[in-house]
């Protein structure tokens, strides 16, 4: 494949790539460096693609482990997530309800492997079908079902401790003892 054929496979993909990378990372500017990243890469390894037909799981697959490589590095140095900022989505409704709703995505999103947040990511909310899916990641059909299923148990389990912290948290603060206060008299 030569590169002008490259970039006329990147033109139709490049802002799906683009908002993938975003979704991914949990922010702007760590999702533009990702998708750069992926695209030098890319462009190196270009003699690596066999059947140009495969352009589009093959860069996001390198846009995956890229992902993968980059969250493990951090993890080792700070075990911090790097942003906690909402990202722009095009879920209807008012700024707050979306951010409340980003912010419990993230919740989710936190119980699941890089490997799984991209999965999710990619089938959920960038609407890949497990088959496409599948030739992605090299895998049977029956196994990307499960790791979704898998993943998305994860993700409830995760919001449903969640809520009952808050749950437990709101019970102890109805069921309190009220502050005596005393007059310095």
């Amino acid at each position: 494949m030569n590169r002008d054929l490259f970039w006329r496979y990147l033109e139709a993909e490049h802002p799906k790539m683009e908002a993938f990378c975003r979704k991914l990372t949990g922010n702007r500017d760590d999702g533009d460096d990702l998708y750069q990243d992926a695209l030098l890469t890319a462009m190196n390894k270009l003699e690596t693609l066999a059947n140009p037909e495969s352009f589009r799981p093959w860069l996001y697959r390198i846009i995956v482990n890229m992902y993968k490589s980059k969250n493990r590095r951090e993890w080792l140095r700070s075990r911090l997530r790097l942003s906690k900022l909402p990202v722009d989505n095009e879920m209807p409704g008012d700024d707050s309800s979306r951010i409340a709703a980003r912010i419990w995505l993230d919740k989710a999103f936190e119980a699941l492997s890089a490997e799984e947040k991209a999965l999710i990511t990619l089938f959920e909310l960038e609407g890949w079908s497990v088959a496409e899916l599948a030739a992605m990641y090299g895998r049977p059909v029956g196994t990307i079902k499960s790791r979704l299923s898998r993943a998305r148990r994860k993700m409830r389990e995760e919001l449903k401790k969640r809520l009952l912290e808050i749950k437990l948290t709101k019970v102890e603060a109805e069921y309190a003892l009220p502050r005596c206060e005393t007059s310095a008299e």
